[in-house]
């Protein structure tokens, strides 16, 4: 699992309050990983979400890590399930945006011609499967897929973090 943001010779990430105090603009923070397509792979996934949540300052049982975590499990089930590729494993992507005062959450996987539709499906109450992106499409602002060069797609949501 890759999870480094800054490459040795690159050294420490300025902070916040250094690039403030220095007039310097800063990446607002992120993670990510790589994981094997599999429901073993999501679940991970799911967890090191809420983990960072953490570290982000927004515990497990708050609202925004509540809903990163449900976008998150939804978005990597579905790379799991609909956008496997043999051999090929799935990228998580998190970047807080505290000037907007959200999470952008961004699942990419091997499958090009497997593309979400533009809107959430409408599913029968009574069906077995069918509502990940109708949660996704409530718990986010916007969700949306790119297409990745040369192969693949990213499946992204911004998550607003709120009063949590």
């Amino acid at each position: 699992m890759l999870t480094g943001t800054t490459a040795p010779e690159e050294g420490p990430r300025r902070t916040t309050a250094a690039a403030a105090l220095d007039g310097t603009a800063h990446e607002p923070p992120s993670w990510s990983g790589q994981f094997t397509s599999s429901p073993r792979g999501a679940q991970l996934a799911r967890r090191l979400a809420v983990r960072r949540m953490e570290e982000w300052g927004h515990p497990p049982e708050s609202d925004a890590s509540c809903a990163v975590a449900l976008v998150v499990g939804e978005l990597a089930a579905n790379a799991v399930r609909h956008g496997r590729t043999p051999g090929r494993d799935f990228r998580l992507r998190l970047a807080l945006d505290t000037a907007s005062d959200l999470v952008r959450v961004e699942v990419t996987d091997a499958a090009s011609e497997k593309r979400p539709p533009p809107a959430p499906p409408t599913s029968c109450p009574e069906g077995e499967s069918g509502r990940g992106l109708l949660l996704v499409d409530a718990l986010s602002l916007r969700w949306g897929s790119t297409p990745r060069r040369p192969v693949g797609k990213t499946v992204w949501a911004e998550v607003p973090l709120g009063a949590s």
